[in-house]
């Protein structure tokens, strides 16, 4: 193989493919999850930090790789910010723009000729994925101190899904949310502004914990595969749909 400023196109395919497969192996977490940036998103990302610093790598200037990550930093930064969104009272996508950042990290890893540990450290996202989701979870059903833990409390299901299949997607919703006891007293749909997809919300009454009653019906809906995006967050007077269902 011809090398390149000492390094070789078989050292430069094996870090690319390094830097690709970590990507693709955090993007799997992510599409089964059903979240915004999936497995091509998150493999991207990491291929193109792996090649710039193959390229400065390349170049054979021996400063350049570390000026180059730190401009990856930044670029992803932007990128990530792209993926953050206001929702009602609160912000979604923070987690989808963190996990950018760390499949930019692993591909910068990677590129440096450090496989061991660009795997170690997607080892380390999956985990954060994995363990500590649970943790969380328990977290939010730690009741505050003072609070009631059977209050009523309004929360909205937020799904998007194609157009195409808006009509299944409604009928399995309304079926979760009967199967974990809870009616919709509101149910609109809209298309979304880019008009090749349906945006669905339902309102709901719950007594008691939030995530207990709401997370089997997330979990049922995002295995369908016309599912773009779903999520619930507390509903606000002003953010909540029609009385009338749509």
């Amino acid at each position: 193989m011809q090398a390149v400023h000492g390094l070789s196109t078989a050292d430069f395919l094996v870090r690319l493919a390094t830097g690709v497969a970590c990507g693709a192996l955090i993007g799997v977490e992510r599409q089964w999850r059903a979240r915004m940036a999936g497995l091509r998103t998150n493999a991207l990302v990491a291929t193109g930090a792996t090649l710039f610093v193959l390229y400065s790598v390349a170049a054979g200037d021996a400063g350049s790789p570390t000026r180059v990550a730190s401009y990856v930093v930044s670029g992803i930064g932007f990128l990530g910010g792209g993926v953050i969104l206001r929702d009602g009272a609160g912000v979604r996508g923070l987690n989808t723009a963190a996990t950018l950042w760390c499949s930019a990290a692993v591909g910068v890893l990677a590129a440096s000729g450090r496989l061991e540990l660009a795997a170690l450290g997607t080892l380390a996202v999956l985990l954060v994925h994995l363990l500590l989701r649970p943790a969380g979870r328990l977290l939010d059903r730690a009741p505050a101190a003072g609070s009631d833990p059977d209050a009523t409390t309004r929360a909205t299901v937020h799904l998007v899904c194609d157009r195409g299949e808006e009509t299944h997607i409604r009928a399995l919703l309304l079926q979760a949310l009967a199967a974990s006891g809870l009616t919709p007293s509101a149910l609109r749909a809209r298309r979304d502004h880019e008009g090749d997809a349906i945006v669905v919300l339902a309102t709901v009454a719950v007594n008691g914990d939030l995530a207990q009653a709401l997370e089997p019906v997330i979990a049922r809906l995002s295995l369908e595969p016309g599912v773009r995006d779903l999520h619930w967050h507390l509903t606000e007077e002003a953010d909540a749909p029609e009385p009338a269902l749509a």
